[in-house]
């Protein structure tokens, strides 16, 4: 089924977005479960800071070179398909690390350091999202110009 360049770009960011969002609130709630189980220890609020900082770092370097190629991907398909937001490698990637993140959630559960471990880890990949997410913007990514 073709598409339009602009349907792409916006499932594209609409997925990155939400990404972003779901491991902020993920992330955020085993913070929360860390501070339930010992509310006094430095790592219950030096995790969240380390996985945000490293975030930023992760945008920088990894996420904001990955969207743009993205977005320039999209510019170039001669005849968009629904399935060509993102590259097929990408797709399997997701289909691995999604499920991959639940089972990590679950196996900290109750364990102090894990749920700091897997917090930092969440948010710093939701930092990243979220950050680099900027760069539909910088781009003009939902502009007429390129998308036709």
């Amino acid at each position: 089924m073709q598409v339009s360049k602009l349907t792409l770009m916006v499932i594209a960011s609409l997925i990155w977005y939400r990404g972003g969002i779901a491991l902020l609130l993920k992330g955020s709630a085993l913070v929360k479960g860390a501070h339930a189980i010992d509310s006094q220890s430095l790592w219950t609020y030096t995790a969240p800071m380390l996985g945000i900082a490293i975030g930023f770092v992760k945008a920088r370097y990894i996420f904001n070179t990955a969207c743009k190629k993205n977005i320039l991907r999209i510019i170039a398909l001669p005849t968009p398909r629904i399935w060509q937001f993102f590259r097929p490698g990408m797709l399997i990637f997701l289909a691995i690390i999604i499920p991959t993140g639940a089972w990590m959630s679950r196996m900290a559960a109750g364990n102090f350091g894990y749920l700091c471990g897997v917090a930092a880890l969440d948010l710093s990949i939701a930092t990243a999202l979220l950050t680099s997410s900027f760069i539909f913007w910088k781009m003009r990514a939902f502009s007429d110009a390129h998308l036709y």
